[in-house]
């Protein structure tokens, strides 16, 4: 089992390793960023019988497609087994299986591992697993098949058709520039944690804290929770983990799709480029960008936004090898678990105080119920998600506000960040700014993408592959 080249995340992936080993399965863990030719010598040299590929973030599609291109070059002709939260039986149908017809199989959570790998190493039910599995996969192709292509319009027919916003409400911001955060006290950001998240980790589904006496998982769950209290309040005590952020405010306004951010003297510090919907819209449903939430440059108005990167992880990597070194495996996995909630709370945390203290546009009150549901007036997407889907612009972020010399946070190939326990993306404050997936493009968007950023058009094509129509 491996976490593939570029990602770092590994909880889900451990799960499942202890399922399975609970299952009497010998597991060989490679860990996280692994490549594809590590994956695959150790799978020869080891002589095992099935290759499991774990992944988080997108660009960890492609990679899983390039180890099973390889898989096929090489003659393998062992099950491969497809997981993670990005992953979906779909792309697997679609974009794996097609290039590895040795047995390509999704597997959605860890509950589902166990049956999977012992129907594939069962010779009486391997054959029927392996033929209704390719069955389904072709099911699902001719389904998308059949749709078609995704109706999209041009690119000028959906910057008519952006919304309709004014910029009156613009406050002019307390603290414009950067802001730094060490060492954060883990008790004040402890307020505002998620539990749902947290158990969903776990793969246990439901409302908190009805999660606690429900019929079925209800026992579980609230084991769990006490397990989960006693390890937050031994780092909050013993102050085991970091906690660090970094904030900046700026001037900034939109150029179409770009989004300028100036300095007091109005030079362009750094362009933003973000990313239209292009899907044919029915009746007055805009097709929105980020930059829409910006006011125009040439509007005349001066309009603000932010940038933030925190975590939460520092010092984490000690812990979980105590933790490995005693063959602990459920407070090595614990112990990442908490610090990713912590990290979503720090994030929630630096939020509302940007909205209330660094900017200062909002005067407001909320429990950590309404904090959750998003009740406040901005919103902080992040590059890589459905908003702004294309992760290279991070990198912006990374230099707009030294992530590494002001937090330790620093960013791998495929632009996942570590420590895992991390958070990053970009503040806006305007009253109707919402989340939006910018969903399929087309290839003039692709084009005017290349320029704008100054990449090459296969640059372009290939970090936007998963928006491609």
């Amino acid at each position: 089992m491996a976490t593939v080249k570029g990602d770092v995340h590994d909880i889900g992936k451990n799960i499942v390793g202890v399922v399975l080993s609970c299952n009497n399965y010998e597991i060989i863990d490679l860990g996280v960023m692994v490549p594809a030719e590590t994956i695959l010598e150790t799978a020869i040299k080891e002589n095992v019988d099935i290759i499991g590929l774990s992944g988080l973030i997108t660009p960890s599609l492609d990679e899983m497609v390039f180890v099973a291109k390889e898989m096929t070059r090489r003659g393998f002709e062992l099950p491969l087994l497809i997981g993670g939260a990005t992953t979906s039986k779909a792309h697997t149908a679609v974009k794996i299986e097609p290039q590895y017809d040795k047995g390509v199989f999704y597997v959605k959570d860890a509950s589902k591992a166990v049956g999977v790998a012992t129907s594939l190493l069962s010779e009486k039910l391997k054959p029927a697993l392996v033929q209704s599995t390719k069955e389904e996969y072709e099911e699902v192709r001719v389904r998308r098949a059949s749709k078609g292509k995704t109706k999209l319009i041009s690119l000028e027919a959906a910057r008519k058709n952006k919304p309709k916003l004014k910029f009156d409400q613009i406050t002019m911001p307390n603290k414009l520039g950067i802001h730094v955060f060490e060492d954060y006290d883990l008790n004040e950001i402890f307020e505002f944690i998620d539990w749902v998240p947290f158990f969903r980790t776990w793969e246990l589904a439901g409302k908190f804290p009805d999660i606690l006496t429900d019929k079925v998982v209800g026992e579980s769950a609230t084991e769990l929770f006490k397990d989960a209290k006693a390890m937050f309040k031994k780092v909050m005590d013993e102050k085991l983990l970091q906690a660090n952020a970094v904030v900046g405010i700026f001037a900034a306004n939109s150029v179409n799709e770009d989004i300028e951010l100036t300095d007091e003297n109005g030079k362009v510090l750094m362009t933003l480029n973000q990313l239209r919907q292009q899907l044919d819209k029915k009746g007055n449903t805009p097709n929105f960008c980020l930059s829409d939430f910006i006011a125009p440059k040439d509007g005349g108005v001066q309009d603000y936004m932010g940038a933030f990167a925190v975590t939460t992880g520092i010092n984490i990597d000690p812990l979980v090898a105590a933790y490995e070194a005693d063959h602990d495996d459920y407070n090595s996995i614990m112990i990442k678990a908490v610090a990713d909630r912590f990290a979503e709370a720090f994030a929630e945390m630096m939020h509302y105080k940007f909205r209330t203290e660094l900017w200062g546009y909002s005067d407001e009150a909320f429990n950590n119920d309404e904090f959750i549901g998003e009740k406040y007036r901005g919103i902080r997407p992040a590059p890589g998600y459905p908003a702004c889907p294309e992760h290279s612009e991070k990198e912006k972020l990374w230099d707009l506000l030294d992530v590494e010399k002001n937090t330790g946070m620093t960013l791998t190939s495929s632009y996942a960040m570590l420590p895992t326990a991390s958070v990053s993306g970009w503040y806006f404050a305007h009253p109707e700014s919402r989340y939006f997936g910018v969903a399929k493009i087309n290839q003039q968007q692709v084009e005017d993408y290349a320029k704008r950023k100054g990449v090459s058009v296969s640059d372009a094509e290939r970090l936007l592959s998963p928006n491609l129509d």
